[in-house]
């Protein structure tokens, strides 16, 4: 048997998961629906019927393969979902969530949001012990953690697995007659709560990565899983308990600066709210004289609206995205300057031209979209480009489940600001500083894990591999 290469690679994913709703498998199709921003690649949906789980999953966006006669085959009043999107090289459908098995503790499902940092290690051991992976992904390893564990019931094995893996973890567990969820100590990933009643069938309880996905299924948003809880419900109720400790908070901003979509409650906190902080205190912190405030859609919007609102200065929709680009296009043979961009957006000549533009956009990661960007401004006619960006400069890459370079891609691990002005061509480059980050966060408790901008990792495990992969560049 060939055996898959496994790195460890980190996901970018939605989860969701329904208890108690006749029609459990639509109400998990609808919340992964609003999820789709969180992955593209493939979508999985598995339910119980109390008599055995039901799995379908494959490659594509959650309404192409979730139609009418899917989701009718999907029977029971239990289900958990997700959505994926990993980084290149990892496509494929054996990788597709929810992984359902059958094990000692009976039939189960399993889908994850985050990177467990230690899965190479723990993978390892499990070989030698026996264990045969079908996939290269580190959600399948928890799985085989809870097989191996000797606790007589899923909830105990879980618990045992889950002090063992290392690193960010939202999960959401099915088994024929409950739904388990958990959030890791330091509570990395989002993972909310809510409810709705059901006619003739009491309370349904529904979680979600983000609570945009509660708005569609009318469920109302209690709170969130806390760090290191585990929420178990089945026919004995809700029971909620702390399996482990929370050393501290190391929710990621990341999901507020980029990730979740505006119109959600994202660590209990407004998605919207902390974006237009974000423009705000960036136009505090660097004005500049100019006729427009421009949006890099969609992510940049709120806070361009926060920029504009504090600037005074006149906020135009000058970009347009276009919303309905796919996987794959045909790009003409004579080549054209920077058409991948141009396929995605376009400029409305007329609100540009001879105009001094403030070009607000979430992040720069490598710069080469940046550029083409700024290139495109000019091209219809602005006098000058002016790029803002809410937030800092991204210096160091995400293990905690973003999907980011390398250290060496990121082009601000390398290169001044004023270097990156250079090569961006903008007339004036300049970040929020992690001072207004926090600040736009409300961040008074320090409960946020910046690390992206910092290069300071909550984890230990992450501290030591990155000391020693810079003594091994430096040697």
């Amino acid at each position: 048997m060939k055996t898959l290469p496994f790195d460890g690679f980190r996901e970018e994913c939605g989860v969701v998961a329904i208890h108690g709703h006749p029609e459990a498998a639509k109400l998990a199709y609808l919340g992964l629906y609003a999820l789709q921003h969180r992955g593209q690649e493939s979508a999985g949906i598995a339910t119980s019927d109390g008599r055995g789980i039901h799995c379908t999953k494959s490659m594509g966006h959650v309404a192409d393969i979730f139609t009418p006669p899917v989701i009718a085959s999907l029977p029971g009043d239990r289900a958990i979902g997700h959505t994926r999107y990993s980084t290149a090289g990892d496509t494929a459908l054996l990788n597709a969530q929810p992984f359902s098995v059958a094990c000692n503790k009976g039939r189960i499902a399993v889908a994850h949001n985050g990177n467990i940092t230690n899965a190479t290690e723990l993978r390892t051991d499990l070989e030698r012990r026996g264990s045969i992976f079908q996939a290269n992904s580190d959600t399948e390893v928890i799985l085989h953690l809870v097989a191996h564990s000797r606790e007589r019931t899923l909830a105990g094995a879980l618990r045992e697995a889950l002090l063992q893996i290392e690193g960010a973890f939202s999960l959401v567990f099915l088994a024929e007659d409950r739904i388990i969820v958990a959030r890791d100590p330091y509570g990395f990933r989002p993972l909310a709560m809510g409810q709705l009643e059901v006619s003739g069938h009491g309370m349904c309880y529904a979680f979600a990565s983000e609570t945009c996905a509660f708005d569609l299924i009318n469920a109302i948003y209690l709170n969130d899983v806390e760090p290191g809880e585990m929420v178990i419900v089945g026919p004995e109720g809700v029971t909620r308990e702390r399996y482990a400790p929370s050393p501290h908070r190391a929710q990621c901003v990341f999901e507020h600066v980029y990730f979740s979509r505006p119109d959600s409650f994202v660590f209990g906190r407004s998605v919207q709210k902390s974006r237009e902080e974000m423009g705000r205190l960036l136009a505090r912190e660097y004005p500049v004289d100019a006729d427009l405030v421009v949006p890099v859609p969609d992510s940049g919007v709120a806070a361009a609206l926060g920029y504009c609102d504090e600037s005074r200065i006149p906020f135009r929709q000058a970009l347009i995205r276009n919303h309905y680009v796919g996987r794959t296009f045909i790009e003409p043979s004579q080549a054209i300057r920077d058409f991948g961009v141009k396929l995605k957006l376009n400029p409305v000549r007329h609100l540009l031209e001879g105009k001094r533009v403030i070009l607000v956009d979430d992040s720069i990661v490598r710069g080469t979209t940046s550029r083409k960007i700024v290139r495109m401004v000019k091209e219809a006619g602005a006098r000058e480009v002016h790029l803002r960006v809410s937030c800092p400069p991204t210096v160091s890459p995400c293990f905690y489940g973003v999907d980011t370079p390398t250290k060496n891609e990121l082009i601000a691990s390398n290169h001044t600001v004023d270097e990156i002005r250079r090569f961006v061509e903008a007339d004036s480059l300049a970040y929020l500083s992690l001072a207004n980050l926090r600040g736009a966060m409300e961040d008074h408790n320090h409960e946020y894990c910046y690390a992206c901008y910092t290069g300071d990792y909550p984890t230990e495990l992450i501290q030591i591999q990155e000391l020693m992969s810079a003594r091994r560049v430096r040697g």
